[in-house]
């Protein structure tokens, strides 16, 4: 498997060889975030949702402390929105910048070396195109210099170059596209499940204060 890989890449040239180092850093970014993912809780909303309906039970302390170590960003949200609530005093304005701070610190982390992944996925195809001229500039190149005698397998090497490095770079645009697009799916369905949230809790917390 190893001497195949080898005889690609020797065969592919340079830039199939970049193209297959672009695709490990890519694995490795998707791994190192899926790990983050799960380690962070992402996508895991039962503790901060029944700790919510506690909040609008009237049951603040258990509330709280149910949130008292939260486990992922939505918990640690609203934690921080339950506190802020609790020590408000009917100005829930600055209560909400503050939280939505917290909020968008959470995104922005989810969303670390995504860009990494996408760039990759938006260079690789403009890279194999790359790799597709070269070996086409190789191609005519033997081409020229072989005369009058053209022998086809001299044109062999640099037509393999070409489309091997234009499927090379197809195919991890493909696949880390994909990838791309189902975390950045889940960050933004985190998202919508904190904005829900949030705003359910101070728009409770205001009609609590103007009912009282």
């Amino acid at each position: 498997m190893a001497a195949q890989l080898m005889n690609l890449l020797k065969l592919g040239g340079p830039v199939a060889v970049i193209l297959v180092l672009m695709s490990v850093v890519a694995t490795v970014l998707a791994l190192l975030k899926q790990y983050w993912f799960f380690r962070n809780g992402v996508g895991r909303h039962r503790e901060a949702m029944a700790a919510l309906d506690l909040w609008n039970a009237g049951q603040r302390e258990r509330a709280a402390h149910a949130l008292a170590s939260p486990r992922n960003a939505l918990s640690r949200v609203v934690a921080h929105a339950f506190s802020l609530i609790a020590r408000s005093k009917h100005a829930y304005e600055p209560a909400k910048e503050d939280v939505l701070r917290l909020a968008l610190d959470e995104i922005r982390e989810m969303k670390k070396y995504l860009r990494g992944i996408e760039v990759i996925a938006q260079t690789a195809p403009l890279l194999g195109l790359l790799g597709t001229v070269v070996g086409m500039i190789e191609a005519f190149n033997r081409l020229e210099s072989s005369g009058a005698a053209v022998n086809p397998a001299q044109l062999a090497g640099g037509i393999w170059t070409a489309l091997l490095a234009t499927a090379l770079g197809l195919m991890i645009a493909i696949v880390f596209s994909l990838v791309g697009a189902w975390f950045e799916a889940k960050v933004e369905r985190e998202r919508a499940v904190m904005e829900s949230l949030l705003t359910s809790l101070f728009a409770r917390a205001e009609l609590d204060t103007a009912s009282s």
